[in-house]
């Protein structure tokens, strides 16, 4: 009886002890993962600005206005674009899909991650703005005068900014735009503040994406206390495009 008492309690203690076994490579073999939402933002930060190509007689004899959702991937490529407002012509609104996708967003970052972004860019085409008068702008910001004369200067540029601004969009008046550029240790813009704008809204939030994508160079001493705030001005003519 004491015999069969005692491989009672073998058999039980070894089938608990498999099972607890058993249980702890289950518990080891859980893991919890997590994933961040893609950035949902109002102004999307381009990289590269989409570029539209029409023809007036695409727009029907009048401006056209568009407003389309974006979403791009981590690396700022655009992976879904969908029209939220028309133009009324499908074919126009198919050029400004295909301008979109050709684009580039600049990456969201959060605790040094890069996320996802979703946000809405409006478009406003206009009549005769495929003449000389939309050719690009060039960055002729003081500083970068400055630079190119072999001024001395509190900042470089490492190269100038690309701007999406033809002389159309200087609404028939030459503008001057001063502003801030606040940047990190490598160099790169974390943030451009208007100082003085330029009495239109979307050319001075079309210079601050385009100063978004800058990278400057900064004496060393600028490092020593604090983070730089750099200033510069530029001023916008309607005679500056160049076909």
């Amino acid at each position: 009886m004491k015999a069969l008492l005692y491989s009672a309690l073998v058999l039980c203690f070894a089938t608990t002890s498999a099972y607890s076994k058993e249980n702890n490579i289950t518990q080891l073999a859980t893991q919890t993962v997590t994933a961040e939402s893609a950035h949902l933002t109002t102004r999307i930060q381009w990289v590269k600005f989409p570029k539209i190509q029409f023809d007036d007689a695409d727009l029907k004899s009048q401006d056209r206005y568009a407003i389309v959702r974006i979403k791009a991937n981590e690396a700022g490529k655009v992976i879904d674009a969908a029209v939220k407002e028309s133009t009324g012509i499908t074919k126009l609104d198919q050029i400004l899909l295909k301008a979109v996708y050709a684009a580039q967003t600049k990456p969201f970052q959060k605790n040094g991650n890069e996320l996802s972004m979703i946000g809405y860019q409006a478009f406003s085409l206009k009549l005769d703005q495929n003449n000389t008068g939309n050719c690009a702008l060039d960055f002729d910001s003081k500083v970068w005068q400055a630079q190119q004369q072999k001024k001395k200067t509190s900042f470089t540029y490492v190269k100038a900014p690309q701007l999406n601004i033809s002389a159309n969009d200087l609404n028939g008046h030459d503008r001057k735009i001063k502003f801030t550029l606040k940047m990190n240790k490598h160099g790169n813009v974390k943030q451009v503040k208007i100082t003085q704008g330029s009495g239109v809204y979307t050319l001075d939030q079309v210079l601050k994406q385009s100063l978004l994508t800058a990278q400057v160079k900064v004496p060393r001493q600028y490092w020593i206390y604090k983070k730089s705030t750099l200033k510069d001005e530029i001023q916008l003519h309607l005679d500056q495009c160049k076909p």
